[in-house]
């Protein structure tokens, strides 16, 4: 009976043939020799079956109702083991959903990234169904929370570069309100507190002491939680189950960037920007308005694009440069988003009386990262920031616990605190940290309407997922499908640079 079942056609052979190369190879890429244990349920498959794999193809001829119910079900299995094996090791589809990359990368683009790139990591939370982040449409989880593994990458073909657009998931998303994702739970936590007490307001280019920072956080914290009816739950991801985001590297480990009115400087030196890079500019006309064609047609987002009535933004105008007609109005002022060679052409219309590229005044304070230097730095001037790396040791000064905090105890797992001038790292004073990961530096080349690594900091090396290899779909959010919603032209477009 048993030698029977080993007389099998050389067809069966060669698949198992195949099949076990192919195994073989997995296991030895991912180096968890534990998968061997299952490699006999495999030659069970194509040789021995003595499991009745198909035992359901006995009602083919006697009931065609259950055949039919169970032929979905084998398949529709298939498709859910190979879909999640595809996509938690190979690639996986990716929409854009904002405009922090436009022009690069736009609204509407639909991406397949590799995840073989940087090299796949093993799943930290390995029970999850595919193709669901983390939360089903009907608002339970789409995984489940144990076990937890540990980090761990496999070997990938090369390393995030200066200038590659990188999928990862969104490091401060690991505490989210379910109702509220951005801003994130420490922004919303720093702004509550704004709104709860009266904190000492500080002059600009000032730094929040650490005392000052951790009494407004904790409070802000407080403010959240009594707000659940409207930001809802608190919920705590792990890193993979986070929110995917797609931006630009601009920073490396061990890199210091800086910005200096928009112009970004990495190691003191200047960064030569991609072309699809674009900033926001106040356009005034002499009375003549753009239609939503005209600004399609100069590569301007219509969706974007806003007017403003330039006599409520007076004093703002001015200090940015720009000066009413001569009859002292304004009239409509336009605020758009355009690339460099976007602002020649519009620059060069006869109707465009003057253009001024938007600025963040001294007083004008939102949360950037970190939250300490709130009102020291901002969008357009920032920094300088040294990025952590890998075995880099730093000082635990107060000003360093304010700048990597988050890296030391969200990301690396450690508890810190800073008393009367000492530092206490997991319970013990201590004078400096060697940092366990790599940490890169993301922003969108839609530089003033990019939340990025300005406002929630560093991405560690753990959240990388990938990188977009191609456009395999792009919709135009700004036309309708009559009139030429599919980009055709965006088709197979590299999605990498």
């Amino acid at each position: 009976m048993i030698k029977s079942r080993f007389k099998r056609p050389i067809g069966s052979w060669i698949k198992l043939a195949i099949w076990s190369l192919i195994y073989v190879l997995f296991i030895v890429w991912v180096g968890n020799f534990w998968w061997m244990l299952l490699y006999p349920f495999i030659f069970d498959i194509f040789i021995t079956k003595f499991i009745p794999w198909t035992w359901w193809k006995k009602y083919e001829t006697t009931n065609k109702m259950l055949y039919t119910i169970f032929s979905w079900i084998d398949a529709i299995a298939f498709a859910l083991i190979a879909v999640y094996f595809i996509n938690l090791y190979l690639f996986q589809n990716y929409q854009i959903p904002s405009s922090s990359l436009e022009q690069t990368l736009k609204v509407g683009d639909f991406l397949a990234v590799s995840k073989c790139s940087y090299g796949p990591r093993i799943p930290n939370t390995p029970l999850s169904f595919p193709l669901v982040q983390h939360t089903f449409p009907w608002g339970s989880k789409s995984y489940i929370e144990k076990p937890q593994w540990e980090y761990r990458r496999l070997k990938g073909w090369d390393n995030v570069e200066l200038g590659d657009i990188v999928v990862f998931n969104f490091p401060a998303g690991d505490t989210v309100p379910q109702l509220c994702a951005n801003p994130d739970y420490y922004t919303l936590c720093f702004q509550a507190a704004q709104q709860t007490i009266a904190f000492r307001t500080f002059e600009f280019d000032s730094v929040i002491p650490y005392n000052n920072l951790t009494e407004r956080m904790a409070v802000g914290a407080k403010k959240i939680r009594q707000q659940e009816a409207q930001l809802g739950k608190l919920v705590v991801r792990p890193v993979d189950r986070r929110e995917n985001y797609v931006k630009r590297c601009v920073g490396l480990p061990g890199q210091t960037i800086e910005l200096k009115e928009n112009a970004l400087y990495i190691d003191g030196e200047e960064f030569e920007n991609p072309k699809g890079v674009q900033h926001n500019y106040f356009v005034q006309t002499n009375g003549t308005t753009f239609t939503a064609d005209a600004l399609h047609k100069l590569g301007v987002s219509v969706t974007e694009t806003s007017v403003l009535n330039g006599a409520d933004y007076t004093p703002y105008l001015t200090r940015i440069g720009m000066e009413p007609k001569n009859n002292g109005a304004w009239g409509p002022i336009y605020v758009m988003a355009m690339t460099e060679d976007v602002l020649e052409k519009v620059k060069s219309l006869p109707m465009v009386v003057q253009v001024a590229i938007e600025k963040i005044l001294p007083e004008m304070h939102t949360p950037i990262y970190p939250l300490a230097y709130t009102y020291k730095w901002n969008r357009d001037n920032y920094g300088p920031l040294w990025i952590p790396a890998k075995g880099e040791t730093i000082e635990l000064t107060e000003d360093n616990i304010l700048r990597y905090r988050q890296c030391i105890v969200n990301y690396e797992r450690n508890t810190l605190d800073y008393r009367n001038g000492v530092a206490y790292l997991n319970g013990e004073p201590a004078t400096d940290y060697t940092f366990k990961m790599d940490y890169y530096w993301m922003m969108g080349d839609n530089r003033h309407n990019s939340a990025d690594s300005r406002m929630w900091g560093f991405v560690p090396e753990d959240h990388i997922v990938g990188r977009p290899m191609f456009v395999w779909l792009s919709l135009d959010r700004d036309i309708d499908w009559f009139k030429g919603k599919i980009r055709w032209n965006r088709f197979g477009l590299d999605a990498s640079k």
